[in-house]
């Protein structure tokens, strides 16, 4: 077998030609029991540490533990740079430190940059929908109880079976991509081994400490794949290496050799080397619509949102997209430039095409760089990778189960509760009724503020002793004690649920690995079934007029559209649909299909919308507004959160659209200035910069590399630094004002034992 290495004109370049080529291989350096060791008891058990050190804070600083809610939201006042660590770490799929090296090695320098671009549009946006979502329905804990509230039972199961899909497409995609890397690594370690160790390792600290121990353990995550990743880039690019891997530890080197190989036909000059590349482009057009629906669709996305108060979530999802962005360009743009120089002179050092779509182009890499300890760095990156997507997906299932599928159809508390009225009593609520304009004829809802009940506190305090000697929880209190029972059995049912959803990772991999479904197939394949649901989540929280029947039939037309698009052009190609997999994931076939279904989903979704709405004045757009506040939580109101913002809110006393649209102001003005500012950096000035030097020269390729690694390196101080002195902060904080405020109780409490004695001597005389 020969092969030849097509070269520019460049008078330097030489022909270079191989002749009985053996193709390279991963090496399986690692042992099984290696493996086990340090995923399970190392990884696995410090972040089960990490989760019971999360639920000891919760329970003694911030008194939150026994909370349904605090599991799905982690109180809610999750900090600005742990929100950013946190959803960059669990938008990092595996995929992201594989699959941008196979890029790199398709379109050359510029298929890691849009590729990475491709995602963090929706990231840089996603802040601009978040406030809207705050602002109109602060207390949903899920995306799917906006549709639910707007659109009712049939529109809310549609979006329910959309969003399961959603997680089903990243969760297929962190299998894969997961059992190929640790198989690849590992000697003898079969399918069903990887599908068992990645299961144990999503559930243990999710069951644990619910979705705030997700926060701890990204942290510690991030904090890991940015050593390793800084240590891949010094070992490539800046240390002297010998033998076979000579080229690498020399920016100059790698340039030489790669500038001499024939890249891709849409490639300008047919180099590797230059942002002018048809095939990058579509890869970050595709991108776009892909992410689109992980980032809109996807309640791990969501959940994060959620837990941060408004301006805190913006800053941390726009932070979270610079820190992101440096990882899979960073490592993309290493391992595969080191690839394509690597392979054009050595034999040895070229996969076959299927390892590259498997993404194990940056495990042989480091692997050669680094030898054994290569090997393990890559399994530390991925156990990383894995961890804190994998739980964010379990958490994300369970959230959806617990909020949409049990309490809203199998259990709910109040059935037929209509909107507007008291889950407690049913009777109407009059919270955002002014008085003169009551009905004299109906009895509005008397329920006391659980925040500030006496009884759920004494109930509280007795229940408490009652569990450390292991007898049964009673709730006394007439007004909140049948809720409070109903909410310990939602909490019961959550920690049985996160066990299943943990257990079903199980066949589901096997299955996997039995169809055969590459990590290449499901990313550019898996999510043009779950963007047509995009464009009715996003325009049930921002447009008003938007309709139950809009946005089932844009859903359901947008599904068909777009994965007839892609059928249709995949049997252009060569062998037709008979080589499905192949045909369906090319550049062509995804772009059609994306792009159909979103447009497509967009289009019916307001076309019919417009047809079918019955919104005539501002009365009707505030009422159904008003469908979206009437989503609470009576023991834990969400105007709660806002009591350091609104510090004259009453007890019980919601606050108005005018007074949260002063709260979220600040958010707002951030979200739209630093949205504006980060897109147009992203796909305006840096691609218009490097686009304008077309075929990068050596000085140009140094910079540019030069610029990648500066911003990796800053991205790893910020993380390192920031989050921990942050969260350190506000746990201080908050024991200061629980210290100060227990102090003001016990002198009140003994000013009124003084008052007490004080009429007693009185009435004596």
């Amino acid at each position: 077998m020969t092969d030849a290495v097509e070269v520019t004109d460049n008078n330097s370049c030489e022909i270079l030609e191989r002749s009985n080529i053996t193709l390279g291989k991963v090496s399986h350096d690692i042992e099984k029991y290696e493996a086990t060791l340090i995923i399970l008891l190392g990884f696995g058990g410090f972040s089960i540490l990490l989760g019971l050190l999360y639920n000891f804070i919760r329970k003694n600083v911030f008194d939150d533990s026994h909370n349904l809610d605090t599991t799905f939201d982690a109180g809610g006042n999750v900090s600005m740079s742990l929100t950013a660590v946190t959803v960059a770490s669990q938008l990092l799929w595996p995929g992201d430190l594989l699959q941008s090296a196979t890029v790199a090695i398709k379109n050359g320098i510029a298929g890691t940059f849009w590729y990475s671009v491709g995602a963090v549009v929706n990231m840089i946006l996603f802040p601009v929908l978040s406030v809207h979502f705050k602002t109109r329905s602060p207390g949903a804990k899920t995306f799917l109880q906006v549709i639910y509230a707007r659109f009712g039972k049939t529109a809310h199961i549609v979006f329910c079976f959309f969003a399961l899909l959603t997680n089903l497409v990243v969760m297929t995609c962190l299998l894969t991509g997961g059992t190929a890397t640790i198989q690849s690594l590992t000697k003898d370690a079969s399918g069903e081994f990887c599908v068992l160790l990645m299961a144990t390792l999503f559930g243990s600290y999710s069951f644990i400490g619910g979705l705030g121990s997700t926060f701890y353990v990204s942290y510690f995550n991030t904090v890991l794949v940015f050593v390793m990743l800084c240590i891949f880039i010094i070992n490539i690019f800046y240390k002297e290496n010998s033998g076979e891997t000579a080229l690498l530890g020399s920016i100059d080197n790698i340039y030489e050799k790669v500038t001499c190989l024939k890249g891709p036909e849409g490639n300008e000059e047919q180099s590797y080397l230059t942002f002018w590349s048809e095939g990058a482009l579509i890869w970050g057009i595709q991108g776009i619509f892909a992410t689109s629906s992980l980032t809109f669709c996807d309640q791990a996305s969501w959940q994060s949102r959620i837990a941060a108060k408004p301006v805190q979530g913006v800053l941390g999802f726009l932070a979270a997209s610079f820190i992101w962005f440096a990882i899979p360009s960073s490592i993309g743009t290493s391992t595969g430039l080191a690839y394509l120089a690597l392979s054009a002179t050595n034999s040895t050092f070229k996969l076959s095409d299927q390892d590259i779509d498997a993404g194990l182009v940056t495990p042989f890499i480091v692997q050669k760089a680094l030898g054994y300890s290569g090997g393990f760095m890559v399994l530390t990156m991925l156990t990383m990778s894995l961890m804190s997507t994998g739980s964010g997906e379990v958490m994300a299932v369970s959230s959806i189960i617990v909020y949409d599928i049990y309490q809203s159809h199998l259990r709910p508390y109040r059935k037929h509760n209509s909107s507007g009225s008291c889950l407690l009593c049913g009777q109407p609520t009059p919270l955002e009724e002014p008085i003169s304009s009551r009905d004299p004829q109906l009895t509005y809802c008397q329920c006391p503020s659980a925040t500030d009940c006496l009884v759920c506190q004494k109930d509280q305090l007795l229940n408490d002793a009652q569990s450390n000697l292991g007898q049964q929880t009673i709730y006394r209190c007439e007004d909140h004690g049948q809720f409070r029972m109903y909410q310990d059995s939602m909490i019961q049912f959550k920690s049985w649920c996160i066990l299943w959803v943990t257990i079903g990772i199980v066949p589901l991999g096997m299955l996997l690995n039995a169809a055969g479904i590459d990590l290449n197939w499901t990313m550019m394949v898996g999510f043009i079934i779950t963007t047509p649901c995009f464009p009715g989540s996003v325009l049930s929280i921002i447009w008003v007029k938007t309709t139950a029947v809009g946005v089932v039939a844009g859903s359901i037309i947008g599904l068909i559209g777009g994965v007839s698009a892609t059928l249709i052009v995949a049997s252009t190609f060569d062998g037709g649909l008979g080589n499905f997999l192949a045909n369906t994931s090319q550049n062509y076939s995804v772009l059609a299909g994306s792009s159909s279904s979103f447009i497509v989903s967009l289009s019916v979704t307001i076309i019919v919308s417009l047809i079918t709405h019955k919104i005539t004045d501002q009365q009707a757009e505030n009422k159904e507004w008003q469908k979206l506040r009437d989503i609470d939580n009576p023991l834990r109101p969400w105007s709660d959160q806002f009591k350091e913002d609104l510090p004259n809110l009453q007890a019980r006393e919601r606050p108005t659209l005018a007074q949260l649209d002063t709260v979220f102001q600040k958010a707002k003005l951030t979200a739209y200035i630093g949205g504006a500012f980060s897109l147009l950096l992203f796909i305006v000035v840096m691609p218009g910069v490097m686009a304008s030097l077309h075929v990068l020269t050596s000085s140009e390729f140094r910079t540019w590399l030069m610029t990648l690694q500066f911003w990796c390196f800053l991205m790893a101080a910020i993380v390192v630094i920031v989050a921990p002195v942050e969260e350190a902060i506000i746990i201080v904080k908050h024991m200061r004002k629980k210290k100060a405020n227990k102090k003001l109780e016990i002198n009140g409490g003994n000013l009124k034992k003084t008052n007490i004695e004080g009429i007693r001597e009185t009435e004596m005389l």
